[in-house]
This record gives C-alpha cells, sequence and structure tokens, in this order.
C-alpha cells in the first residue's frame, strides 16, 4: 500500500462516546487537527444498551461534560434516560466533531517511519497518535453453563433488558447484584414479577445521609478527586465493582434484605446447572453482611468529616438489618421454580485485539498513567478510575482529556522542534 495515498491525521480517536468527545472538544481548542471513528453512532451505548427506566445512579450537578454543563432545574435529581439522551445529543452539538460513524476499526499498528496505520471498514488512514475511548465494556459475559440451561428458558445479557414486558410470563433469575444486576431485579420487582437473584460481592451505599446525598458527602470529602496511586488498592481498585443504589424516583437505597421481606428470593452466587438444578454458592449471608459493612463504613466516613468540620447535620444512624436468611440454600430445581427468564447481569470484558500495541498486562487491561501509555503515541481514555474514582462520569471524564490532550500537544511542539 502506499501510505503517501491515504488519509493521514495528527490525532484519530477510536470511540464516539462522552469520552471521545471530550477529547475531540479539548484537540479543537488546540488547534489540532483530528479524526473520530465510531462503530455505531455517537453514544450508542446509552440509547442501545440501558433499560427503560434506566436512570444516573450521581445527581445531575455532577454532569460537566467540556463545555457542556447541566442546564436543567433539577440539579439533585438523576436524569432519565430520555434527559441523558438530549443531554449528551446537546453536547454532541455543542462539540460538533470530525466524526464518521459506522466506521469499525479492523487493526492499528506501527507504521515504518513513526506514527500508526489505522485500518477501517471504510478505508485506511494513518495518524501520528491514536487515543483509545472506547471504553473497557465490549463483550457481554455470559458463563458457558448458559449452553446447558433449557432451551424453554429466555437468556439476555443485562445490556439487552429493556423492561419486565419482554420476557416471557412467569418468575425471572437474575444473575449478578451489581449496580446493573439490582437495579434490573429492582425494576423487575416493581413491575409485580416473581425475582430470584443470585447475590454477589457487590458493595452499597446510601442514597441520602444526615440530609444530603452521599455523593455531595463523598465530594466534598475529595473522594472524587483521589488519584488511583493514593487510594489503599492502587490500580487493584479498577477490578472493584461499583457499588448498588439508584436515582430513581428522586433517589433511594436499594435493600435486598427489603426486597427478600417482600418475596423476593435471594441465592448466593451461581455456581453451576447440574440435574436440572441451578447450583449456588454458600455466600450470601456474607455478601449481604459485607455489602452493610461498607454502607455503614461510608456513613461513618461521613459522621467523621461532619464532626472534623463541625458542620451542621441531622444526627448519624447505623444501618440494622430488616431481613436474615434462614439458611443457605444451595440449589434450586429449574422446573419447579416457575423460571421462565434468566437475565445475566454479570459484566463485560474488553476487547482491544485490534490494538497491536505493547500496552497491555497479562489480563489484558492497558497499562498507563492517567491514560498516557509507555507507548508513544498511544492513549486511553473514559475508563473506570483512569485517573480518579470520577474519571469513569460525565464529571471528571473532561479533565482526563484535557490531561491526555495537552501531553499530546506538548509531544507535536516537541517534535516539530526536533
Amino acid at each position: 500500500m502506499n501510505e503517501n495515498r491515504i488519509e493521514h491525521y495528527p490525532v484519530v480517536i477510536v470511540g464516539g462516546g462522552q469520552a471521545g468527545l471530550s477529547t475531540s472538544h479539548h484537540l479543537r481548542a488546540q488547534g489540532i487537527d483530528h479524526l473520530v471513528l465510531e462503530k455505531h453512532k455517537a453514544m450508542h451505548a446509552w440509547a442501545t444498551q440501558r433499560w427503560d427506566n434506566f436512570c444516573l445512579v450521581t445527581p445531575n450537578w455532577q454532569c460537566d461534560l467540556p463545555g457542556h454543563p447541566y442546564q436543567g432545574d433539577n440539579p439533585d435529581g438523576f436524569m432519565k434516560k430520555d434527559e441523558i439522551l438530549a443531554y449528551l445529543a446537546g453536547f454532541r452539538a455543542r462539540v460538533d466533531p470530525p466524526i464518521r460513524e459506522g466506521v469499525t476499526v479492523r487493526r492499528v499498528s506501527a507504521r515504518a517511519g513513526g506514527g500508526f496505520h489505522v485500518s477501517t471498514t471504510s478505508g485506511e488512514v494513518s495518524a501520528d497518535n491514536v487515543v483509545v475511548a472506547s471504553g473497557g465494556y465490549h463483550e457481554p459475559i455470559v458463563p458457558r453453563m448458559a449452553e446447558r440451561l433449557p432451551g424453554a428458558v429466555a437468556q439476555i445479557h443485562s445490556a439487552e433488558y429493556r423492561n419486565a414486558g419482554q420476557l416471557p410470563a412467569g418468575a425471572v433469575l437474575v444473575v449478578g447484584s451489581g449496580q446493573s444486576g439490582a437495579q434490573i431485579a429492582e425494576d423487575l420487582h416493581l413491575a409485580g414479577r416473581k425475582v430470584f437473584l443470585a447475590v454477589g460481592n457487590a458493595p452499597r451505599c446510601a442514597r441520602f445521609y444526615r440530609g444530603r446525598d452521599v455523593v455531595a458527602w463523598l465530594a466534598d470529602m475529595g473522594y472524587y478527586d483521589m488519584p488511583v496511586e493514593e487510594h489503599p488498592l492502587r490500580e487493584g481498585v479498577r477490578d472493584n465493582t461499583n457499588h448498588y443504589v439508584t436515582g430513581r424516583d428522586g433517589g433511594r437505597d436499594i435493600d435486598l434484605r427489603k426486597f427478600a421481606a417482600e418475596g423476593m428470593e435471594l441465592y448466593g452466587a451461581l455456581r453451576d446447572y447440574d440435574g436440572g438444578r441451578l447450583v449456588f454458592d454458600t455466600n450470601l449471608r456474607a455478601a449481604l453482611d459485607d455489602a452493610d459493612r461498607t454502607y455503614n463504613g461510608i456513613n461513618a466516613a461521613i459522621d467523621t468529616h461532619i464532626a472534623a468540620h463541625n458542620v451542621a447535620a441531622p444526627p448519624p444512624s447505623v444501618y440494622e438489618p430488616v431481613w436474615q436468611p434462614a439458611g443457605e440454600r444451595e440449589t434450586l430445581d429449574l422446573a419447579s421454580s416457575g423460571i421462565a427468564a434468566i437475565v445475566w447481569c454479570i459484566g463485560f470484558r474488553p476487547d482491544f485485539r485490534w490494538l497491536d500495541a505493547p500496552v497491555f498486562n497479562g489480563a489484558g487491561h492497558p497499562q498507563h498513567r492517567r491514560g498516557v501509555t509507555a507507548r508513544e503515541g498511544v492513549y486511553f481514555i473514559g475508563l473506570p478510575w483512569l485517573h480518579t474514582w470520577g474519571s469513569g462520569r460525565f464529571g471528571s471524564v473532561g479533565r482526563d482529556a484535557e490531561h491526555i490532550v495537552a501531553h499530546i500537544a506538548a509531544r507535536t511542539l516537541k517534535e516539530s522542534a526536533a
């Protein structure tokens, strides 16, 4: 191939979500020419991989994409799906990025003489820098045991779930109790469906405590600005499951024990399917206790902050369990349970096989420092805990993008002066 005949850009951004467009915003501000490549439509995941009653779990005032802060009349509320889509559409219009949609990047590889060759479904381009803004949630995880389940049982991943009405009549097994699993279980429960929930090790937190949203307290305490290098777990925190809570109906706790008292059936983590029976770990009591310990621990940290700063606030409290499992149930007969559908809520795995660069660890995760890798010209943006807890949120992704673009600008200046 004649490299001189293909389009060349100083920067190619792979991914047209809020991270990619935040990077585009800052590149344009620096006067750096670039191209955004998006496999689907810009911001598509918010429209195609969220259920009908989805809403943000962080308050609207934290929505602060570059040049596009929340402008509505409910800063302490939680945008619903249609409001999120409208907010993101406004951001796209403001950025007006040079984007090509419906273009899949097949491979990025080093180019002879420096820079990168980018092979796509619509042709070839080259770039001095590549910013990977495609996120880390690429391939829905469904365990191989799913292949052995009866064909009469409908199975979908959380990314495909929309509402209770899309599932056949009967009980529903939700596997996983992270943010999506807990909220989907609640959605089905509120719709009047019989729900079985396989509970994992996700932590939880309060929605409101001592007169304020817990997010507001944590923001005051600097939690969202703590760099990953200062977190007790260091880079290990990137593997943590998010706390489950909801912004639904103005915001509230998600208390699995309360759901159980109302008829939801809680089991431990799903381990296998054998001889017509679902097999579970005997971890339910420990999982619930651990989640409550985190809940109370966060509240205790807020108590300490309030006392240290002499903040006027309502009195403290400690959560006490409203339900306890009578014992650990290790198996469930699938046929007699009435389960007609399973929603797999156990996450996604990353897929960066298209990026031919030595920037990954043994688990296939990118190695970087605030999105800057050891390979000159390769950057990541929009990953959980890229730099802080807020890196994967609307409030902080713009700051990470600004940092990366500043690095690109400095590198460009250095090379042009050489």
